[in-house]
C-alpha cells in the first residue's frame, strides 16, 4: 500500500504542471469523471481518481490518466472541459494509437478559439445567494473567462457598509472562508477579490443606475433580492444603461420562463430578456422527476420538502405576515407551503397537474431534503431505480444536476457545498409495485447558486464544450 501510494503521488505530481499548462495556454479544464481538477494539489488528484471506482470496473490511478494528459498537452486545443477518466477508459476499450484516438474524440475543439469573449455580470442584491454567486463567478472567471463579475448593487446601510459586506463575502458560517484574498477600497467603493474588481453601487432604484459610467455594457443583471418577480417589476432593470438581460433567483410569475438548467435551458432564446431560475427546491427535484418520468411514467405524486430555515423567518417569536413563519426558526419545525411541486410543470409540462407539495422548515442553516412519493405507470424495483439513478449521475447529460449516494452514514451537513442540484439517497429508496419513494438531498444555497450560474453562462454564450459528450438521460 505504501509503494502504491508513493507511485500515485509521483504520477499526480507529474500531472500538476500539465494541468496548469492546458489551463493557461489552451483554456482547457480537465476532470476525472466530472471531478474538476482546478486549483488542485497532488492529493486532490488522487482523491478524484478514487471516485472513478464508481464509474468503472477497476479504479483508475493517476498513472493511468497521465499518458492521456501528456498527449492532450501536445494538441492545439481550444476552450473546453475534457474528462480524462472517460477518455482513458474509452481508449482502453477501443485501443490503437492514442494521438489518433484523441484527435477523433476532440475534433470539435482542435484549432478553435482558446479564449472566451467575456460578458459583464451585475449582482443586484448581496444576501445569502448573492454572495455565493459572487464566489462562484470569481472562480468561473479564473477557470474559463467567459463571465466576469463587475458590480454589486445594494442599498447603503451605514458608514461601514462596504467593509461589512466585504467581511460577509470573506467569511461564512455555513460555507467557510473565501478561497483567496479580499481587500477593500473604501474611497472608490470597490471590493477586490482574487484580482477581480467588484464595483459596489449604492442605489434604491433598479431603473436609474448608469452601468456604462463604470465601463459595464450589455450586462446580465442577476436579481437576487426577490423583491420583484413579475415582468413589470423586473423590466425596471432593462431601463438602466448597460443592461441587456435579467436573471431572477426565484420563481417568476406570469408569462416569465422558469428555467431549470439541464431540463429546459434549451427554451431560452435571444428574445428572452428576463429569465427566472425557479426555486432551489424546483431545481433540486425536477431533474430526478424527469428521469423517473422518462423511464417509468409518473401518474401522480406528492413532494414533501424538509427545508432548512431561511432569512425570511423570525429568529425568535415575533409578528410575520406569513402563516407560522413568525415562530422561532431555530426552535421549531414549521409547516408551510411550497409552490415547488406546481412549479415543476413550468420546466416539465408533461407533469402539469400531477404533483402536490408541502414543506416543513427545520432548525438547520443549510441543506434540505425532498421526499418524492410517486405512483408510476410501470412496476419497479428498488434495485432497478437505484441502478438507473447511479448511471444517470455518472454518465448522462444530467450529471451536473444529479448525483447518487449509497451510504448508511451520511447526514445533511455532508452535502454543504455540493455543486449538484440534487443528491439521490439510494439506501432510502422504497419501491413496491407502482409505488416509488425517493429521498433527494439538496444544498438549497450553494447547489442552487451553481444552477443559477449555469443559466447566466448559457445566456452569455459562455458554457464550455464538454468532451467526450454525455449520453442523454432518457437513453440510459
Amino acid at each position: 500500500m505504501a509503494q502504491d501510494w508513493n507511485d500515485k503521488i509521483e504520477s499526480a505530481g507529474r500531472m500538476l504542471p500539465r494541468i496548469h499548462q492546458l489551463h493557461r495556454n489552451n483554456n482547457v479544464v480537465v476532470s476525472v469523471f466530472g471531478r474538476l481538477l482546478i486549483d488542485v494539489t497532488d492529493i486532490d488528484i488522487i482523491k478524484a481518481h478514487r471516485y472513478s471506482r464508481l464509474a468503472t470496473e477497476e479504479e483508475l490511478s493517476p498513472s493511468d490518466t497521465l499518458p492521456v494528459l501528456e498527449a492532450l498537452s501536445k494538441l492545439d486545443l481550444g476552450t473546453a472541459s475534457i474528462d480524462l477518466g472517460r477518455l482513458t477508459v474509452a481508449h482502453r476499450e477501443k485501443g490503437g494509437d492514442l494521438d489518433a484516438f484523441l484527435r477523433e474524440e476532440l475534433a470539435e475543439v482542435l484549432g478553435t478559439e482558446q479564449q472566451m469573449e467575456s460578458t459583464d455580470v451585475v449582482l443586484y442584491g448581496f444576501g445569502r445567494i448573492g454572495r455565493l454567486l459572487a464566489r462562484i463567478l470569481i472562480q468561473r472567471e479564473a477557470a474559463y473567462g467567459g463571465v466576469r463579475l463587475r458590480a454589486v448593487v445594494v442599498r447603503k446601510n451605514g458608514e461601514k457598509d462596504l467593509v461589512k459586506r466585504a467581511s460577509l463575502l470573506r467569511r461564512d458560517s455555513v460555507h467557510g472562508a473565501f478561497n483567496g484574498t479580499i481587500t477593500v477600497d473604501e474611497e472608490n467603493d470597490v471590493i477586490w477579490a482574487n484580482g477581480t474588481k467588484i464595483q459596489v453601487i449604492y442605489s434604491n432604484d433598479p431603473a436609474s443606475v448608469d452601468y456604462t459610467a463604470y465601463g459595464i455594457n450589455d450586462a446580465v443583471v442577476v436579481d437576487n433580492t426577490g423583491r420583484w418577480r413579475d415582468r413589470e417589476g423586473l423590466s425596471q432593470h432593462l431601463k438602466s444603461k448597460g443592461v441587456k438581460r435579467v436573471v431572477l433567483t426565484a420563481p417568476g410569475k406570469g408569462d416569465l420562463k422558469n428555467i431549470v438548467y439541464g431540463i429546459n435551458h434549451g427554451d431560452i432564446n435571444e428574445d428572452d430578456q428576463i429569465i427566472t431560475a425557479a426555486s432551489c427546491t424546483t431545481n433540486g427535484i425536477t431533474p430526478t422527476l424527469k428521469v423517473i418520468n422518462d423511464h417509468y411514467g409518473i401518474e401522480h405524486g406528492h413532494v414533501e420538502t424538509v427545508h432548512s430555515f431561511t432569512n425570511d423567518q423570525n429568529l425568535i417569536d415575533n409578528f410575520h405576515k406569513g402563516e407560522r413563519r413568525g415562530r422561532a426558526a431555530g426552535l421549531n419545525m414549521v409547516l408551510t407551503e411550497t409552490g415547488a411541486a406546481r412549479a415543476v410543470s413550468k420546466a416539465l409540462p408533461e407533469l402539469h397537474g400531477k404533483l402536490t407539495g408541502n414543506a416543513i422548515r427545520v432548525p438547520t442553516p443549510d441543506v434540505s431534503m425532498a421526499v418524492l412519493n410517486l405512483t408510476l405507470e410501470k412496476e419497479v424495483t428498488r434495485e432497478e431505480v437505484n441502478s438507473l439513478m447511479d448511471r444517470v449521475a455518472l454518465h448522462s447529460d444530467l450529471r451536473q444536476q444529479i448525483t447518487y449516494i449509497h451510504s448508511p452514514e451520511v447526514v445533511s451537513s455532508d452535502f454543504i457545498g455540493t455543486t449538484h442540484a440534487g443528491i439521490v439517497d439510494g439506501l432510502a429508496t422504497i419501491a413496491e409495485g407502482k409505488h416509488l419513494v425517493l429521498y433527494v438531498w439538496y444544498d438549497n444555497e450553494f447547489g442552487y447558486s451553481n444552477q443559477v450560474i449555469r443559466i447566466v453562462e448559457e445566456v452569455a454564450g459562455a458554457r464550455p464544450l464538454v468532451l467526450p459528450k454525455r449520453v442523454p438521460s432518457a437513453e440510459l
